[in-house]
């Protein structure tokens, strides 16, 4: 069985491959297992200065596998949790390729990155008015730091497709590229980066971040909370039936009288 998440040390580039092509790199239980093992491994190792995050295929993520929606390890902290934590916290620096679909979670983590390049095939959304769900990932908090509170509270509020040159202009995206050539111009970035002393670019992430994670908890707990009002409400029945009958939503149905 393939890895579901691959690594490949490339002269201090540690490459992060989403490797579910076939689903389009929807992530399942194993793979924020994987993600959240694969992070922690490359904060400990010296020999990784930089990481590469990207996704197989044609897509980068189109977020939560439906499938393992729900699943968990039982009398334990959600694998997505502690795989987010350990990607928030994650103290080198981190470049992000992205190309066709960037969903949810697929969209979220790319604010974690320090640099995006994206693909001229970029599709991204943040879905979660239109599940009747919140944010996550401390999106709510780092999307608005990256690119401003309007600009952010307009990609949230209407759930809007998100193409490459909207994520350019909006300040997601450091370059937009044609997808051939997308992956290449990223690791070179990386290798450019990764020249450096791996300590000192520690202690320059350091700097940039700290001022933010105090926020991005807050945000992160304040998610959290909204996620369970949220999770099988009627609005998130709604949604989810919608989309299984593959039909629009009715949010209002229940409104009358």
């Amino acid at each position: 069985m393939a890895e579901l998440v691959t690594s490949d040390n490339r002269d201090g580039v540690l490459v992060v491959t989403l490797n579910r092509p076939e689903k389009k790199n929807a992530i399942n239980t194993q793979m924020w297992i994987d993600l959240r093992e694969t992070f922690r491994a490359a904060a400990m190792d010296d020999d990784v200065v930089c990481v590469l995050l990207c996704g197989a295929g044609d897509n980068f993520c189109s977020g939560v596998d439906l499938a393992s929606f729900g699943e968990g390890v039982d009398g334990e902290e959600h694998p997505f949790e502690s795989a987010a934590r350990t990607v928030v916290e994650f103290d080198k620096p981190m470049v992000a390729a992205a190309q066709g679909v960037a969903i949810g979670g697929g969209a979220t983590v790319l604010f974690h990155a320090d640099i995006v390049y994206v693909g001229t095939s970029l599709r991204m959304r943040l879905p979660f008015a239109n599940l009747g769900l919140v944010p996550e990932w401390g999106s709510s908090y780092m999307l608005q730091a990256n690119i401003g509170a309007q600009r952010a509270a307009e990609l949230f509020y209407t759930a809007q497709w998100i193409d490459a040159d909207k994520a350019f202009n909006a300040g997601i995206a450091a370059a937009v590229l044609p997808d051939a050539d997308l992956f290449e111009h990223a690791l070179a970035k990386a290798r450019e980066i990764a020249q450096w002393p791996v300590n000192s670019l520690r202690e320059i992430k350091r700097s940039l971040r700290l001022h933010h994670l105090p926020a991005i908890d807050i945000a992160i707990k304040a998610e959290q909370a909204g996620m369970e009002r949220q999770a099988g409400s009627p609005e998130n029945i709604e949604a989810i039936t919608a989309f299984m009958e593959k039909r629009p939503p009715n949010f209002r149905k229940n409104k009358a009288g």
